[in-house]
């Protein structure tokens, strides 16, 4: 009975299992060094090619060695719950 009762919530339920999993993934990225080891390489190639120019260059290298130099891990965080 309480199934039928929970049914018009389960749209509501898988998106916020999406949107925790989503979240979590890019927590994951962000906090990867490879990834940010791996997006300074990219941005030192863009600034060789002339794609930016060498302020954009200097603000975004800046950014992400902040995030190597940071001592939150995300990957090292505990699930945060959510809907499972």
């Amino acid at each position: 009975m309480s199934g039928l009762l929970l049914l018009p919530l389960a749209p509501l339920r898988g998106t916020l299992w999406v949107a925790d999993h989503l979240l979590q993934e890019a927590e994951r990225q962000t906090g990867d060094p490879r990834a940010v080891q791996a997006r300074l390489a990219a941005l030192n190639r863009a600034l060789e090619e002339g794609a930016i120019d060498e302020e954009a260059f200097e603000e975004e290298e800046e950014r992400l060695l902040a995030r190597l130099d940071s001592p939150v891990r995300y990957a090292g965080r505990p699930h945060r719950g959510g809907v499972s």
